[in-house]
């Protein structure tokens, strides 16, 4: 009956947070209206079936096109075949898919540990996150992205590393910024891996080359190095270093050689805290701290690529930093940076405007990483050998009649206890004992635009 009476309890405060997330969902303005999917789908029809080139699309009534690179408008090849309606439905059920896989691998022990109610529970709390959210309404690839990476962090944290690099590889070359993983591999000496990612990274990109070699031309000559194409560096959904330095420098661009130099001093922060980890084989908190340097040195990192703090989040759970996640969670869910979207001068607009990415800075310097094994839970671990089996004691041989031991080694209880026999005392030989003082063996540890301003000018994937 007791059990009853909580099912019940649980059920009634979950469909209570249901009804909550729909009304904030259905009256705040927070819909993107598909954008970025439509990005997509008007590149690929063009291309396919009006004979356009992959850059040459813009979105009707704006100066925003396809920024990726030639390889995802490949993957974008089957949006041909369908209407947009279509790709919309499809894009959200992949989404959902990727966050299942994203959420299993970060935290599959809590999810068995509380069942049906952990996982709507969970699918309630990510409903409400800006990024998640965002990611959902735009018709956006960053949680896709994320599950292939964490694949291989999964395969890594399991002992299964001789499979990893393919996602991290195919990842990278649908979107440069995931080629920052590539780093983590080289830094953890993890060659195979690594040399897996570069090369399937390298054999995607040559594909694109081959099937569009123009469109490849111009994006790796020219595309990739026009950050117009992208947006406004200094537009509030900007939250990575340089659109903290451009908000500053605006209406002016932000000095080049700052940002070198604070590229270069998050570059050294990330290695060295992620060394840290890898020297104790914690690869959750060392893809967190990459994916928290990725969205930092990204010269545009949109709201709705912050995605990447997911790992963060379940490394302050796994180490019992509750509320540290709950406060983060706060604001995250709080679209604050959005209040500065018409100026961001003085000093509220400096602190309120860049408040993602002060999150994001401050996780990459404190987030808990390297620590004992015991105080942490890894990504998702499986018992995959047996204990051996006791060894039987080897048996006791007799002394010969009047030959006293030769030493030590004849009587394995004084070998264990480094003992002499008292004066008199005899031992019966071949006895069996009922007890021994030596220790037990140590067993052997197993490694373990403000919400609505889109609807003006959206900015970009």
């Amino acid at each position: 009956m007791r059990h009853l009476d909580t099912d019940g309890r649980r059920l009634l405060g979950l469909l209570s947070l249901v009804v909550a997330v729909g009304v904030f969902t259905a009256t705040v303005p927070l819909l993107r209206d598909w954008f970025d999917l439509r990005v997509y789908y008007g590149t690929v029809d063009a291309w396919v079936h009006h004979g356009g080139r992959i850059y040459d699309y813009w979105v009707p009534g704006t100066t925003y096109g396809f920024t990726y690179p030639p390889f995802a408008a490949l993957t974008m090849l089957p949006m041909a075949l369908v209407g947009l309606r279509t790709a919309i439905a499809v894009s959200v059920v992949l989404n959902l898919a990727a966050l299942a896989v994203v959420v299993w691998i970060l935290v599959e022990p809590a999810l068995r540990r509380y069942g049906w109610y952990g996982c709507a529970l969970a699918a309630c709390l990510l409903a409400l996150l800006e990024p998640v959210r965002d990611t959902f309404s735009f018709g956006q690839v960053n949680l896709l992205l994320l599950a292939l990476v964490l694949s291989d962090a999964w395969l890594l944290s399991t002992g299964r590393g001789r499979r990893a690099g393919v996602g991290i590889g195919l990842a990278a070359a649908i979107k440069l910024t995931p080629a920052l993983f590539i780093g983590l591999l080289l830094l953890g000496r993890r060659w195979r891996a690594a040399g897996v990612a570069t090369a399937v990274a390298a054999a995607a990109t040559g594909l694109a080359a081959w099937a569009a070699p123009d469109a490849s031309r111009f994006y790796w000559s020219e595309a990739l190095w026009d950050t117009n194409r992208i947006g406004r560096l200094a537009y509030v959904s900007n939250q990575s270093l340089q659109g903290v330095l451009a908000r500053l420098a605006a209406p002016g661009e932000p000095n080049r050689a700052v940002w070198a130099a604070a590229a270069l001093l998050i570059l050294c922060v990330w290695a060295w805290r992620t060394s840290w980890a890898l020297a104790d084989e914690d690869w959750t908190a060392a893809f967190a701290l990459t994916g928290l340097a990725a969205c930092l040195l990204s010269p545009i990192t949109w709201v709705h690529h912050l995605v990447w703090l997911l790992p963060s989040f379940a490394v302050l759970l796994h180490r019992h930093r509750a509320r540290a996640a709950s406060a983060l969670y706060a604001v995250l869910c709080s679209s604050v940076v959005w209040l500065w979207f018409d100026d961001s001068s003085g000093l509220d607009g400096f602190l309120g405007s860049n408040t993602y990415t002060w999150i994001t800075l401050g996780l990459l310097l404190w987030l808990p990483a390297g620590q004992s094994r015991v105080a942490r839970t890894p990504l998702r671990r499986r018992a995959r050998a047996t204990p051996p089996a006791p060894r039987p004691a080897a048996p006791r041989i007799p002394a010969v009649s009047g030959q006293p031991p030769s030493g030590p080694s004849a009587d394995p209880d004084l070998a264990c206890t480094g003992e002499a026999p008292a004066a008199g005392t005899d031992r019966v030989s071949g006895s069996d004992p009922t007890g021994s003082t030596c220790p037990a063996a140590a067993k052997p540890q197993s490694s373990s635009e403000r919400a609505s301003s889109y609807t003006v000018v959206p900015p970009p994937a």
